[in-house]
């Protein structure tokens, strides 16, 4: 049984935890080392995600039978029932046994959203297979310069309920 635990700032250390391994383990293939380390030194110091949460990002611990967290995700109401998904990891060990679809439906059934829309690295392939079967499509292609020379080479993907 999959749980989405509210997350609160005494969750900032657990939830870098969790970014730092599975952003190692699942993009080596897709970026740069540099371009992980850089990406969560600015979006999962302790300053940036309590930035985040106060912000209005909702974050929450994914959990299974009561044991660790195995990931995370986290969401932002852009408007009324419509929503954007700001982050969504589990650790690559917990990919590819349905967990990732059970998290999106236990979301869906707490807030029924009209839509749901999210950023995806285009290089993303396992990731961007998942969404099309979650029902997902592509809006748009869209690049976002990151600083330092980087850059987020995304699909912006959105589902209509």
């Amino acid at each position: 049984m999959i749980k989405l635990i509210p997350a609160t700032l005494t969750d900032i250390p657990t939830i870098f935890s969790l970014a730092e391994k599975i952003w190692h383990d699942h993009y080596i293939s897709i970026i740069s080392k540099e371009q992980i380390t850089y990406m969560l030194d600015k979006f999962y110091s302790e300053e940036a995600l309590k930035e985040q949460m106060v912000g209005g990002q909702m974050f929450y611990l994914i959990v299974e039978h009561d044991e660790l967290p195995l990931g995370y995700v986290a969401f932002t109401e852009k408007e009324p029932a419509c929503w954007f998904m700001n982050k969504f990891y589990i650790k690559t060990e917990n990919q590819g046994q349905g967990t990732g679809a059970k998290v999106l439906k236990e979301w869906e059934e707490r807030v029924s959203p009209k839509e749901l829309s999210l950023q995806v690295n285009r290089k993303n392939y396992k990731s961007i297979n998942f969404y099309f079967k979650t029902g997902f499509k592509i809006r748009q292609v869209a690049d976002f310069d990151i600083g330092h020379g980087f850059f987020m080479d995304d699909y912006i993907m959105e589902k209509v309920y």
